[in-house]
């Protein structure tokens, strides 16, 4: 079972998990913010714990949106003014507001976290206006604060770009490593730790490539540094506990970094973030130029050197800054991060700028400028973004960095023409499997997408099902995860030209792909195709990785025949190596 909660409703699960270890998990199915790990709307967990042995710890409180509940059922386990420390995987304004809340009613509370953290929390409470003195103590790898009754609480920094003061926690006691952001999963439900591990396997991998893929490197290191534990337990910060899947997902992760940092083309997201927003779109389009292949090395020059940065730069294909508006200007780390690339990157590297303001966005056009001025190549046009990134303005920044990692590739591809060689008799022969030529048409809130489609197969009679090849770079792949809901519209011999021009041209990221076309509504709102032949309104079940296509498999729930007396278009091609 997957999910019970009803929609739209919050509440924290308490449940005693192992020796003197409490699981608080604060539920909800509304999406808190507008993240592109959220973009699935199966709800989530914020994943809270409670050691009470000797001394009593508290790791990981959530944030503001469930601040009132949490402490309300923490109380039910414990006096407040018992907790004697808190444990901080990771800081952030959210997180701090119910911290505060807390340290307002137990003072006496020591917070444990990492050297980041530290310095960053006095700035935080003072943002809140919250004057009191707090007892903030960072930790490093390898220290260990003793509870009692075998708790030995051993801190591991875990740093990445999006989260430079992250730090994991373990426990031998019950020999459960808290991972705060690494391993989890948002879905929203009464399953606590893992069984039938299984069905969380596409939610686990949508989060690992919307907030991990672009920290490869980071991940593998922090993997490195866990495996001096013995690990019976993952306890992250979303999602069930991990237990029954610990070693396929540890392995599965150490996978997909291996293919995230070994593609032949790599590009850098170079970027500060004053309230998240920058961020947010920095995620965004780092997924983007993920899904076309192309390793992605995520900067936040915050808490970067100049080396490192001078290192990136000298491998990478392409750069991208992401700026917020601080004063009319873009932030000091930001101007230095842009100063180190003027001075060492080739004018051959493509570029872009990005960025989130308030009330003014000057600094994404002088990063601009400096740019331009300098000679360098855009791969799109600058963006900028007023407060937090809706979901349509998200699908647009992901479509922008999937154009920008296969312009890479297409000038990849123009150096290494020469060297092609002739289609092969094997490529011949693969070329002859012929399919009906579809449009696939999406929509998921403000965002949708269509694609052009021949590799559409029927699958199952009962129930009648069908499977669809989907390349990863196609921007409609987002919008086909389990759950989700596209409509398969059919196109007729003799009359599908039209249509197939229509889709076969290059829009631009963001651009109604439906503007012109004549369409009616399914019931979610979906273009249905007018000038079709028929349509078949689906619900994906499952899907595969296979290669650089995902094998996405749906139910057919309804549909009709638009013209009873036409054919299906049918898509021959002369080879198997592309469409």
């Amino acid at each position: 079972m997957i999910a019970s909660l009803p929609k739209q409703q919050r509440d924290v699960q308490k449940l005693f998990l192992l020796k003197n270890t409490f699981a608080l998990r604060s539920r909800t199915w509304e999406r808190l913010k507008f993240e592109i790990e959220y973009a699935l709307q199966k709800g989530t967990t914020a994943n809270s714990f409670l050691i009470q042995a000797d001394r009593t710890a508290l790791i990981d409180p959530p944030g503001e949106s469930f601040s009132e509940i949490f402490l309300e059922t923490l109380e039910q386990l414990v006096e407040l003014k018992a907790i004697d420390l808190v444990v901080l995987g990771h800081i952030n304004p959210n997180r701090v507001k119910t911290l505060i809340q807390l340290l307002e009613r137990a003072p006496q509370i020591e917070v444990l976290c990492s050297t980041p953290a530290a310095k960053q929390l006095p700035q935080l409470f003072e943002k809140e206006e919250f004057t009191a003195e707090v007892n903030i103590r960072a930790v490093k790898r390898g220290d260990i604060l003793d509870l009692g009754q075998g708790h030995r609480l051993e801190f591991c920094p875990i740093p990445t770009p999006k989260w430079p003061d992250g730090m994991a926690t373990y426990d031998p006691a019950t020999q459960i490593l808290f991972t705060d952001k690494l391993f989890g999963a948002h879905v929203c439900g009464d399953q606590v730790w893992d069984e039938g591990w299984k069905v969380y396997e596409s939610d686990r991998r949508y989060y690992y490539d919307s907030l991990m893929a672009t920290q490869a490197r980071q991940v593998d290191a922090a993997l490195d540094r866990f495996e001096s534990f013995e690990i019976k337990g993952y306890a992250p910060g979303h999602g069930p506990l991990v237990r029954y899947g610990l070693t396929p997902l540890t392995q599965s992760y150490r996978e997909w970094n291996r293919v995230q940092s070994t593609q032949m083309l790599s590009a850098a997201v170079i970027y500060a973030s004053a309230y998240g927003n920058t961020a947010t779109m920095a995620q965004a389009i780092g997924r983007g130029i993920a899904k076309a292949g192309v390793t992605v090395e995520s900067i936040n020059c915050e808490f970067a050197s100049t080396e490192e940065i001078k290192s990136v730069l000298e491998k990478t294909s392409g750069f991208i800054f992401g700026s917020p508006t601080l004063g009319g200007h873009a932030p000091t780390p930001v101007q230095t991060a842009l100063g180190t690339a003027l001075s060492i990157a080739s004018k051959e590297q493509l570029v872009g700028v990005f960025g989130s303001y308030g009330w003014s966005g000057e600094a994404v056009d002088i990063i601009a400028n400096k740019l331009r001025d300098a000679g360098y190549l855009f791969g799109f046009e600058p963006l900028s973004v007023k407060f937090t990134p809706d979901a349509a303005m998200l699908q647009k920044c992901e479509e922008l960095g999937t154009d920008f990692g296969q312009a890479l590739k297409k000038g990849l591809k123009q150096k290494t023409k020469a060297a092609r060689q002739p289609a092969t008799n094997v490529e011949q022969a693969v070329g002859r499997i012929i399919g009906s030529l579809c449009v696939v048409t999406a929509k998921r809130e403000s965002a949708s997408s269509a694609m052009l489609a021949s590799w559409v197969s029927q699958a199952t009679f009962d129930p009648p099902g069908l499977t669809v090849a989907v390349a990863k770079d196609r921007a409609i792949e987002s919008l086909l995860f389990p759950g989700d809901t596209f409509v398969l519209n059919i196109l007729a011999e003799g009359k599908y030209i039209p249509l197939m021009k229509h889709f076969l041209k290059p829009f631009g990221p963001g651009e109604d792909r439906f503007e012109g076309v004549e369409s009616a509504e399914a019931e979610d709102g979906t273009p249905i195709l007018s000038d079709g032949l028929a349509y078949l309104e689906c619900r994906v079940e499952q899907r595969m990785e296979c290669g650089d296509h995902w094998v996405v498999y749906s139910v057919v729930e309804a549909g009709d025949l638009l013209d009873a007396d036409g054919k299906a278009a049918l898509h021959y091609r002369q080879t198997g190596t592309h469409y």
